[in-house]
């Protein structure tokens, strides 16, 4: 795992896959305003500059390609990164009551 440093490479960009707009769809629209105000805002800028390290983010174990987690609140949200590309894809998003089953 790489640890942070400034400018050592340009920012990754992130996809939103279709499974997490689905998700996203399904939620209440005051989590719905809650999650897009915390990822345009917070965790969208964060994980450009640095997908890898940070307060919510944990690398799950035994994922296979790797899978990371970001902790929104009650929220938790997924993700694998591209170092080649520098591209982060959001897999999914859901509710932490529902999301290790």
């Amino acid at each position: 795992m790489r640890k942070p440093s400034e400018g050592d490479l340009p920012d990754f960009r992130v996809f939103e896959t279709d499974e997490f707009l689905k998700m996203l769809k399904k939620m209440s629209e005051p989590d719905i305003d809650f999650l897009r105000r915390k990822l345009d805002s917070f965790v969208y800028p964060q994980i450009k500059k640095e997908p890898f390290w940070g307060n919510n983010i944990k690398k799950l174990k035994g994922y296979s390609p790797e899978t990371w987690r970001y902790r929104i609140g009650r929220f938790r949200l997924f993700y694998i990164i591209d170092q080649n590309e520098q591209i982060i894809y959001m897999l999914t998003i859901d509710d932490r009551k529902n999301s290790y089953r």
